[in-house]
């Protein structure tokens, strides 16, 4: 297919003006043709120059009237205009070489080739400001997702200005180097808000894995030429203790008294479920189907935001309370995660237990002991909510070190020459 071209011509033309005995020169380039419109337009460029000796050509009528008739002016074989001054001739030549300039820049945009075109358009975007991309993506593309996201973006985009000591880092700076740059950064970088000490590895972690899918997204956008989140390996995770209650522990909790009666029931609901905190927050009765004997809970992730359409016990159901109305809230009142700390732990002391138990254990004592009644763990990813089936592995991990420790629980003396 032909590449249609515009063929603009660039003219050194005059004018004369309404004052004094004088020609303006100009450049007139036709036809340009704009965005938007089917009718190609002329546009004047004026040089700040005049003449006064410009040398008519006779043989080329300009414009006849009945009082008079007026010549274009002559001009060499190389189109420049001819005039008796030296001074007006010069005028004319610096004319006729911007006229120059001026017709290889329009032929140049003619003649630019599809390839051409998007160099320029990446070198343009090379120079573009990659922390204030990655805090637009942040806002704009994760204005939905759920508070923990959000905070670990933002948190990303004040530790990439930390490591860059100002607020820019062009994409054109952006390589393998700085990446394992900013990956040793994170290791020893400080931890946000009032807290003291550095990051911990598994956090440290997430969020080069966040920087990563920042420049992935990128590369989507056309930022970068080259995947370079495939470049380079993430931080490998610490595998953290997930702390969970043994079903007597369980049992003795439920019978221990709680000085904050709507904590002691969501958490509960969390150990019969595996819902997070954040989920039990939100939900609302209406999202609590009741069929017969059969309860269900329909309800979208805070964290994910997938929708969850789960089966839940009997038992679980009945933690809920006294059923109300479709939009309130099943759990009213339940404190955030940073209020509840001081009574859970009040409570767990009460119970005779001793270990750290955080709230979301409860979530973990769900997982574990349903794999430890022997459960698929096909069916416990589902029932957690887990996109990878890997992250649910690791309570499985949880129950055979448990029984690697039973195998070693009898223990007597042997002596292998009476065998």
């Amino acid at each position: 297919m032909k590449k249609a071209l515009t063929n603009t011509r660039v003219t050194v033309k005059i004018r004369k003006s309404d004052f004094r005995d004088e020609w303006y020169l100009y450049l007139e380039a036709y036809p340009i043709y704009t965005p938007g419109k089917k009718t190609p337009s002329r546009v004047r460029e004026y040089v700040n120059r005049t003449i006064t000796t410009p040398i008519w050509d006779k043989s080329r009528t300009a414009r006849t009237t009945e009082k008079s008739t007026t010549y274009k002016p002559k001009r060499d074989a190389n189109g420049i205009i001819q005039c008796k001054s030296p001074v007006d001739q010069e005028a004319c030549i610096y004319a006729d070489n911007i006229r120059s300039i001026r017709q290889r820049e329009y032929d140049n945009t003619s003649l630019y080739t599809d390839v051409e075109k998007n160099l320029a358009e990446q070198n343009e975007k090379s120079q573009c400001n990659f922390i204030e991309y990655f805090h637009h993506i942040a806002k704009e593309r994760h204005k939905n997702s759920s508070k923990s996201i959000i905070i670990n973006w933002n948190r990303v985009y004040e530790l990439l200005k930390i490591f860059a000591k100002s607020d820019s880092i062009l994409f054109s700076q952006i390589d393998v180097r700085l990446m394992e740059e900013f990956k040793m950064f994170l290791l020893t970088a400080p931890q946000g808000g009032k807290k003291k000490g550095t990051l911990s590895q598994n956090s440290a972690a997430t969020y080069f894995a966040i920087f990563k899918a920042g420049l992935k997204q990128a590369f989507v956008d056309g930022y970068l030429t080259i995947d370079l989140s495939a470049k380079v390996r993430g931080i490998k995770e610490q595998e953290s203790r997930r702390e969970y209650l043994t079903r007597d522990e369980l049992q003795l909790l439920a019978d221990t008294p709680c000085d904050k009666p709507i904590m002691k029931r969501a958490a509960l609901f969390s150990a019969l479920t595996g819902l997070r905190h954040s989920d039990i927050q939100k939900l609302k009765w209406s999202e609590v189907q009741e069929d017969g004997n059969h309860y269900r809970l329909h309800f979208t992730q805070q964290k994910t935001k997938g929708v969850e359409y789960k089966p839940i016990s009997k038992l679980a159901y009945l933690t809920c309370g006294e059923r109300k109305e479709p939009d309130r809230f099943v759990f009213e009142d339940l404190p955030d995660p940073s209020w509840i700390s001081k009574p859970l732990e009040r409570w767990i002391k009460a119970a005779g237990i001793t270990r750290k138990i955080t709230f979301h254990s409860f979530r973990h004592t769900f997982a574990t002991l349903l794999i430890a009644e022997g459960t698929d763990i096909y069916i416990v990813k589902e029932m957690m909510g887990h996109n990878n089936v890997q992250t649910t592995q690791i309570y499985a991990k949880v129950i055979n070190e448990k029984k690697d420790l039973a195998a070693d629980a009898i223990q007597i003396d042997l002596n292998l020459d009476n065998l």
